[in-house]
């Protein structure tokens, strides 16, 4: 109770002045009635309590402009509430410096405005570099992109935060502007851009282009001047488009929309040099959906349509909510101009973004005041537009990101892909398990792998899209549909190739982490070539030799089938039923991956981490590093059993057809599944195979490699071991 009592004493202290109680301070009657304009039956009375706690709490503050600090709280929930944001946000916007900034805390705010507005509070609220230090900045953008996926209000206050920084950066020092700005280009517009809040991104995108391109924004900016000086020949055409809609009974109201600054400079570097009519847009706005595709009618009718510019953002929005008709007419004078197309309710969407859908909290009985809000619910039954699904990517793989450099740079790399595909992936479990994906534009089947199950996804062997077998390589479009070849659990792992067609951050980082394991037991570190991992399957077994396969050979297959010309080779990390014994009670036996050692072969073991025993044969290349290293070895030994194991071999051969599949078909008949199976492209018509196989009984190796050296065209076969480093 004593921080209430704090509370309320700093609010009695506040109040002491010549206004009335409840009275609206005049400093926030702008706010108020920007507010009303949205929601005109608003409570105002905790805004008027918010401001008086911020005014006082700040008193004595002032901004590097020399302006009281409380002009900043007003600002942005100026900014806020010309956009239609709900009361919840306001009050929020006015106490977001207030815990960071002053002796108000966490808990005093929650106790008078409640835990909304605390954590809206919370969510914006800086870590203090003195415990963060360099880390302070990446590690409050995580802290705010998490409290961002329960409440996307919090994300919208940061953005008006920064638009009013931006518009008052010129105090700043000429380095600090620029860092900003950059920060500001990579994180804040991108996100903008993904919250659909159009307004507060074109700002954003027109104050930093001022900051990090000068000599380009004033030749801009007097391009501009220039064009505003003399008559736009936009108001004839629109005039026209007037007259049109008018005698075809359409109510519409036809605005010109101006290019903001940057927009006008990508038009130029595109374009060469700009005509009269790119310096803007016609904007027509009317009452319902049907109406945009009956003025669409009428402009291709009367009009001279520009085909290739015509885009349908109503039947298929945005990922960012944005809905529109693009289109482009010429008039009788061969004048272009680009054409917007949309409803008002579309446009508050496209102008505010989440912020126009009110409090995602709210519940389907409780009384509201949005209008976007009720059409938006019961518009198209699409799922909750406050938690898209690149926030869902983006929660997900940011809690699997090891250090606050990684997330930083896989956060900015992740923002910068600006467009969303939906593939509709099938589970090879039977029909009607299929579940539609939403991926970045440019993602890949690994991509898929990894968002469709998580860690799971290293299990990848090949996948086939629309039907048709592909390399795990290929870029997926919009609409593919996607089956997903999965090896059994524990049987297979990516190797570092698949890092280069890795696109999201959910897949390089579970890649990463796997590799660095692999490489802490022996295996192959990322960067370094496995001998036998890196080749290229170029043929494969046909349908009826693949049927006879155990299903890991099978699977196997159906990856070489997959893969082409350039289709990485990939590693492997069975669930080893390891034959050997270690001198350390309780360890985990692991065989290394370089150089499959199996029954009787002379062994040793090293201690990694996790207290597993990774046994390597003697001969191997790793053994000698880690000798040299000063690692301690393990004694190990073969137990007197036919365990089973994993062995991987080398075939030489020459080329001739259907190689790969006798030789698979003579793998199978000898009992082995295969776990891997790879061809490296043919020199001088010799061809070296690549299998990294299961044997059920150790003993049987000799008897398999002499089966495969009696196929036609094999004239060596031996065990692989990599190559020293």
């Amino acid at each position: 109770m004593s921080a209430v009592r704090s509370l309320r004493k700093l609010g009695r202290a506040a109040l002491l002045g010549p206004s009335p109680r409840h009275a609206l301070p005049d400093a926030i009657e702008h706010v108020a009635k920007a507010h009303r304009a949205h929601h005109p039956g608003a409570d105002l009375d905790i805004l008027r309590r918010a401001y008086v706690l911020a005014e006082y709490s700040h008193r004595g503050q002032t901004r590097k402009s020399g302006e009281p600090y409380i002009t900043h709280p007003l600002a942005v929930t100026l900014i806020l509430a010309e956009l239609g944001a709900e009361t919840t946000t306001l009050t929020a916007s006015l106490l977001h410096d207030t815990v960071e900034d002053t002796d108000v805390t966490l808990e005093q705010v929650r106790a008078e405005f409640g835990e909304e507005v605390g954590y809206l509070v919370d969510g914006v609220t800086k870590l203090e570099k003195v415990d963060y230090g360099a880390a302070a900045e990446p590690e409050t953008f995580r802290k705010m992109l998490v409290a961002t996926g329960n409440d996307v209000r919090v994300m919208s206050i940061k953005l008006a935060d920064r638009l009013h920084n931006m518009r008052t950066l010129g105090v700043m020092r000429p380095e600090k502007q620029a860092r900003i700005a950059r920060v500001t280009r990579d994180v804040l517009i991108p996100l903008a851009e993904r919250l659909g809040v159009q307004a507060l991104k074109t700002e954003l995108e027109d104050l930093v282009f001022a900051v990090l391109h000068p000599e380009e924004y004033a030749r801009t900016r007097e391009l501009i001047r220039d064009h505003n000086a003399g008559a736009d020949p936009l108001a004839e055409i629109a005039e026209s488009v007037r007259a049109v809609l008018r005698e075809a009974d359409i109510a519409a109201e036809v605005l010109i929309r101006p290019r903001h600054f940057l927009s006008v400079h990508r038009a130029r570097a595109k374009r060469g040099e700009l005509g009269p009519c790119d310096f803007g847009r016609l904007l027509i706005l009317v009452a319902e959906n049907a109406d945009c595709y009956a003025v669409l009618g009428e402009l291709h009718t009367c009009f001279t349509p520009m085909m290739s510019e015509f885009k349908d953002f109503i039947a298929v929005p945005k990922f960012n909510l944005y809905q529109s008709l693009h289109t482009a007419v010429a008039d009788t004078a061969g004048r272009v101009a680009e054409v917007l197309v949309r409803t008002r309710r579309m446009h508050r969407v496209a102008e505010a973004g989440v912020i126009a859908l009110g409090d995602p909290h709210r519940t389907s009985g409780a009384p509201h005041t949005d209008p976007v809000g009720e059409a938006a619910a019961a518009d198209d039954g699409r799922a909750d537009p406050t938690r898209p699904g690149w926030l869902e990517r983006l929660l997900e793989w940011q809690s699997h990101a090891p250090d606050p450099d990684t997330f930083w740079a896989e956060l900015r790399d992740d923002l910068a892909q600006d467009r969303e595909i939906t593939v509709f992936c099938t589970d090879p479990g039977g029909p009607g398990r299929t579940a539609a994906l939403h991926l970045p534009a440019g993602a890949t089947c690994v991509d898929a792998a990894y968002a469709r199950y998580g860690a799971a996804g290293h299990a990848l062997v090949g996948a086939r899209v629309d039907g048709r077998l592909a390399a795990l390589g290929t870029v997926l479009r919009d609409g593919d549909s996607l089956q997903l070849l999965m090896a059994p659990e524990g049987t297979s792992g990516p190797s570092p190739q698949w890092l280069e067609h890795a696109r999201t951050p959910t897949a390089r980082i579970a890649i990463r982490t796997w590799l660095d394991a692999c490489a802490e037991d022996g295996g192959p570190a990322e960067g370094e070539r496995t001998e036998g991992t890196g080749g290229e399957a170029r043929t494969a077994p046909p349908a009826a030799t693949r049927a006879s396969l155990h299903p890991p050979a099978a699977a196997a297959a159906a990856a070489a089938s997959a893969a082409e010309p350039d289709a990485p080779g990939r590693t492997v990390q069975p669930r080893d039923r390891s034959a050997a014994v270690v001198g350390l009670p309780g360890a985990l036996v692991r065989l290394a991956r370089c150089c499959t050692p199996v029954p009787p072969d002379a062994v040793v073991g090293f201690a990694v981490r996790g207290g597993a025993v990774t046994v390597h044969r003697e001969g191997c290349p790793t053994v000698a590093r880690m000798t040299a290293a000063g690692r301690e070895t393990v004694a190990v030994r073969w137990q007197d059993s036919g365990a089973g194991c994993r062995v991987t071999l080398h075939a030489e051969s020459l080329s001739r057809p259907h190689l790969l599949a006798d030789l698979t078909e003579a793998i199978a008949a000898e009992g082995a599944a295969v776990v891997s199976a790879e061809v490296e492209p043919p020199r001088e018509h010799r061809v070296r195979h690549t299998y990294t196989l299961w044997l059920e009984d150790a003993g049987e190796l000799p008897r398999l490699m002499r089966a495969m050296r009696e196929v036609p065209g094999v004239y060596d076969v031996v065990r692989a071991t990599r190559t020293q480093p």
